[in-house]
């Protein structure tokens, strides 16, 4: 198998690629644990998870991977924001780490 193109994804959006995927064709053993796995901790709204990335896509120091991350875990505080940019944390200001947060939380 040739990598044709890489990008970062949703875990939401990934749990969709997959059900479409199935509808196609049977998911092979790697495809089907991530399938598993996803509708057993993914129950998002993928239209909320959209309009939830363009908002956050307007920080401009956000990156699409802390993007990404963000989407994915949905911190709710500054503790919990600081688990998942890690070492990027230090990199925005006090004001942009709570515009993140009150971004998530009118999308949630």
């Amino acid at each position: 198998m040739n990598v044709q193109s890489e990008e970062f994804i949703t875990d939401a959006e990934a749990k969709e690629i997959l059900k479409q995927r199935e509808k196609q064709a049977e998911l092979k053993f790697e495809q089907k644990n991530a399938s598993d796995i996803l509708n057993k901790f993914v129950d998002f709204d993928s239209e909320k998870i959209k309009k939830l990335i363009e908002e956050l896509k307007g920080i401009e120091r956000l990156r699409d991977k802390q993007i990404i991350s963000i989407v994915n875990f949905l911190p709710q505080d500054r503790d919990e924001m600081r688990v998942v940019l890690h070492k990027e944390y230090t990199n925005f200001t006090p004001e942009e780490i709570d515009r993140i947060l009150e971004v998530i939380k009118k999308n949630i």
